[in-house]
């Protein structure tokens, strides 16, 4: 995200000035997070790139280093912040958090309560969900990831939309000066089933509450204790499944053992019978495939909805 003041709003088609974040796209797989300084280089595999070349150029921007090697200069949205933050523990990532967000009901305007902070990554979608009038208030018991945190989130900009508390809320439980005001809770917690009586009191009625686990037991207790005072209960398992799209050759010549590899049906003949022969040997097609990266379990979502009292 970017910083949320009148002379910064979240706008990606404004120009980078000296000291914003931005994220340096080497490639799908290669970005890091680097604060622009008008003195500063970076150094990388393609050449020595110049902060100052940056400065004035719109996010999106492609930059030259020394040797003709180039980046991409993008904006710090929580989609790409989730994907180069430091992992001080493990983190939600894109497809959990925008299942999150919507079961949630999480628009701008609400106050939502988080435990535990952790490495941030699910805070900063939070917190541009709730943009510009509402807030999250987030909860770790670890002073040391809490204080990370808090340097994470002015980086990013969007301190004026999180605030960063210490307190063990399986142990204590949420403030009571929440009390009947959150219009959402997120727990990612060991023993959720411990924070879930405290977080029902926070909850407006009808307001909604999740608690991501990675291990059915949790969530079979978490189960238990919330058919108390807790309507609409569902768990999900989000598994993701991406497709490398890439261009290959393919090569219609015959094969080893002497048959031909059939090629793609095709509407449009050819104007000449006598095409060349390098074109009928091989031909570009686009081909999409099952990324070898692909992710397994992360956890357990379960949500559900506070009941109305009449």
């Amino acid at each position: 995200m970017l910083p949320m003041d009148s002379a910064k709003k979240i706008s990606f088609n404004r120009c980078i000035s000296d000291g914003d974040l931005v994220i340096v796209y080497e490639r799908h797989d290669t970005m890091k997070a680097v604060k622009v300084c008008e003195n500063s280089v970076l150094q990388n595999r393609f050449g020595v790139f110049k902060h100052s070349d940056w400065i004035g150029k719109p996010f999106g921007s492609k930059v030259f280093s020394n040797k003709g090697g180039f980046v991409y200069l993008l904006a710090p949205t929580p989609e790409l912040w989730t994907l180069v933050l430091s992992h001080r523990t493990q983190i939600l990532y894109i497809a959990d958090i925008s299942f999150v967000i919507m079961y949630l009901e999480v628009v701008p305007g609400c106050l939502v309560l988080e435990s535990g902070t952790g490495s941030g990554s699910l805070t900063t979608s939070l917190a541009r969900a709730v943009a510009p009038t509402g807030h999250v208030y987030t909860f770790d018991f670890h002073e040391q990831r809490a204080a990370s945190a808090r340097e994470d989130f002015e980086r990013t900009g969007i301190t004026n939309l999180v605030t960063v508390r210490v307190r063990d809320i399986q142990g204590e439980g949420f403030p009571d000066e929440f009390s009947g005001l959150a219009d959402s809770v997120f727990l990612d917690l060991p023993q959720p089933w411990l924070a879930i009586p405290s977080a029902r009191n926070m909850l407006k009625q009808d307001g909604t509450l999740c608690s991501f686990s990675p291990c059915i037991e949790q969530v079979q207790r978490s189960c238990e204790t919330l058919r108390s005072d807790f309507t609409d209960i569902r768990t999900f398992e989000i598994l993701l499944r991406t497709y490398e799209v890439r261009e290959w050759k393919m090569d219609h010549s015959k094969s080893d053992d002497g048959d031909s590899v059939a090629c793609p049906p095709c509407k449009r003949r050819q104007p000449s019978s006598e095409a060349s022969a390098g074109d009928k040997a091989s031909s570009p097609a686009v081909m999409a495939r099952p990324s070898a990266e692909t992710r397994g379990h992360t956890g357990y979502l379960t949500f559900a909805r506070r009941k109305c009292v009449s």
